[in-house]
C-alpha cells in the first residue's frame, strides 16, 4: 500500500461538484454582501448631494428674488423697477441679464463675501426666468451668457415637468429648478449640477470596476479556500474508499481458503472425517483469521465512536507493564529471543488499564514477530519530564526511513508477504495508536535499517 498523495490524486467528480457549490455559495454571499455595502455608500452619497443642490438652490432662490424685491444680494437695499410687457418690446428676453435702462432690474454684482453669510450662490452657475400669469416669458437674470433658445428650453422642460422643483438634461448639462410664485408671475430659478450628478456617477463607475477586481481575485481565493474546506472530507473519502478495499482484499484470501478446502470435502464424499482433518483444519484456521480480522474492525470502530464516552480512572502502570511481561516470557523462550525488561515501580497514569495493556501487548507481540533469529527484545517503563514512558525495542531488519510516517495507518505493511505468513493483518498498530489518542497519549517509532527499531509510548503523568 502506498500513501495517499491528495495533489498528484485526480479530484473526484463528486468533490469537485463539492468545491464548486462551496464556491459559488462563497461567492454569491460576498456578491450580497458587496451590493448592500456600495448600494449604502451610494445611498448615503446620494442623499447628501442632493441635499446640498436642494440647499443651494434655495439659497439661489432667494437672492434671485431679493433682487426682484429691490433688495441688493449682499444684503442692501435697492429700488425695484418695475417689470416690462414682453409683448410691447420692452422687456429683456436674451443675453446674460437684465438691463435696468428698460425698467427691470438689476442684480449688480456679486458680493465677494456671499449671500447672508452662506455659501456664495451668486457665483454657481445659475439663472432666473419670470413668466406672466399666462406663461409668457418677462424677464431673465443670468450669471453667465445664455441665449434665448436655451430660455426658451429651459421653461419648456420646467412647465412640461409641471412640479415645483425637478431636473433635467440640457445641452449636455444637468439643471436643477424651483418654480415660486411672486407678486409680478411665476419665477423660475435653475442652478447647473452636472458637476455634483457626476459625482454619484463616477460612484457608480468606481464601484463596478472595483466590484469586477475585487470579484476576479476573490473568485481565486475562494477557489483556493475551497479546495482547503473540501480537503479534509476528501482525505476522509479516499481512506474510507481505501479501507474498504483493503478490509475486502484481506477478507478475499480467507475466503477462497475456505471455498475451495469446501470443494475438496464435497469432491471427496465418501472420506471420513479423520481422513479430511487437514482441509477441515485450513478451514478453522481461516475462519479464526476472519474472525480476528473482522474482530479488529469492529473495535476499532467501537474506538471511534466511544472516543468521548471512554470512563478512565488512574491505576498503577508499572503493575500492569510488568504483569505483561511475565505473561509474554514463556513466548519469546519458545522464540529463542533475549527480554530485558526495566520498569520503574509504582508509576500511575489515568485512563483505561485493559486498554493500555492491550498496547502493551500489541508492541511486545509486534517486537517478537520482527525480531531476527536469536534477537534481543527490551521494555522500558519510567518516568521522564513529568511523562510515563514506554518504550518497545527489538534488534531485526528495521523498517525503512519512507515506512516510518504510516506504519500506524489500517492495513499497512512494509512487507506484504512475510507479515500474511505470520499471520498479521496490519491492524495492530493502528488499533495501538488510537488507544493511546483515546488516553492522551502520543506513540512513535524510530528505526535503523538492518540494526533496531523502538517504538515509544508516552503519557502525561
Amino acid at each position: 500500500m502506498g500513501g495517499l498523495n491528495m495533489k498528484n490524486m485526480p479530484m473526484n467528480p463528486l468533490f469537485k461538484k463539492l468545491r464548486n457549490r462551496f464556491l459559488i455559495v462563497n461567492l454569491v454571499t460576498i456578491v450580497i454582501i458587496m451590493l448592500v455595502a456600495f448600494a449604502t455608500i451610494y445611498t448615503i452619497t446620494y442623499r447628501q448631494v442632493h441635499d446640498e443642490i436642494g440647499m443651494d438652490l434655495e439659497r439661489t432662490t432667494n437672492m434671485y428674488r431679493s433682487g426682484l424685491n429691490g433688495e441688493m444680494p449682499g444684503g442692501g437695499s435697492g429700488q425695484k423697477g418695475a417689470i416690462p410687457d414682453t409683448a410691447n418690446g420692452s422687456g429683456n428676453t436674451g443675453g446674460s441679464g437684465s438691463s435696468s435702462q428698460n425698467g427691470s432690474f438689476d442684480m449688480g454684482e456679486p458680493p465677494m463675501n456671499g449671500f447672508g453669510g452662506n455659501n456664495a450662490p451668486e457665483r454657481s452657475v445659475s439663472f432666473m426666468l419670470l413668466t406672466d400669469a399666462s406663461g409668457t416669458l418677462i424677464d431673465t437674470e443670468s450669471r453667465f451668457s445664455m441665449t434665448e433658445d436655451d430660455y426658451a428650453q429651459a421653461l419648456a422642460q420646467a412647465v412640461a415637468d409641471g412640479k415645483d422643483s425637478g431636473g433635467f438634461t440640457l445641452s449636455n448639462s444637468r439643471w436643477t429648478f424651483q418654480k415660486m410664485q411672486t407678486e409680478d408671475g411665476t419665477m423660475y430659478v435653475f442652478i447647473d449640477t452636472t458637476s455634483r450628478e457626476e459625482i454619484l456617477t463616477t460612484l457608480v463607475y468606481a464601484f463596478l470596476a472595483v466590484g469586477l477586481a475585487m470579484l476576479v481575485v476573490l473568485f481565486f481565493f475562494s477557489r483556493f479556500f475551497a479546495n482547503r474546506s473540501i480537503q479534509p472530507v476528501r482525505e476522509a473519502f479516499e481512506k474510507q474508499k481505501q479501507f474498504i478495499g483493503d478490509a475486502s482484499h484481506e477478507l478475499k484470501t480467507p475466503l477462497a481458503v475456505i471455498n475451495t478446502n469446501a470443494d475438496v470435502l464435497l469432491a471427496n464424499r465418501d472420506e471420513t472425517i479423520r481422513s479430511q482433518e487437514k482441509w477441515l483444519r485450513y478451514i478453522k484456521s481461516e475462519t479464526e483469521r476472519m474472525a480476528k480480522l473482522t474482530g479488529d474492525l469492529l473495535y476499532l470502530t467501537e474506538m471511534d465512536d466511544s472516543r468521548s464516552n471512554m470512563i478512565q480512572a488512574r491505576f498503577d502502570l508499572s503493575d500492569a507493564v510488568e504483569n505483561v511481561m511475565l505473561t509474554m516470557e514463556a513466548v519469546v523462550f519458545e522464540k529463542d529471543l533475549t527480554l530485558d525488561y526495566e520498569i520503574e515501580p509504582a508509576l500511575s497514569i489515568t485512563g483505561s488499564r485493559e486498554q493500555i495493556v492491550q498496547v502493551t501487548m500489541i508492541l511486545l507481540d509486534n517486537a517478537i514477530k520482527y525480531a531476527n533469529a536469536q534477537g534481543r527484545i527490551d521494555v522500558s517503563l519510567k518516568q521522564e519530564h513529568g511523562e510515563v514512558v514506554l518504550t518497545v525495542s527489538n534488534t531485526g531488519e528495521g523498517i525503512p526511513a519512507e515506512h516510518l510516517p504510516r506504519v500506524f495507518d489500517r492495513f499497512y505493511r512494509t512487507d506484504q508477504s512475510r507479515t500474511r505468513s505470520q499471520g498479521g493483518h496490519g491492524l495492530g498498530l493502528a488499533i495501538a495508536r488510537s488507544i493511546v489518542e483515546q488516553n492522551k497519549g502520543r506513540i512513535s517509532a524510530k528505526s535503523t535499517v538492518g540494526e533496531k527499531t523502538t517504538f515509544t509510548v508516552q503519557f502525561p503523568a
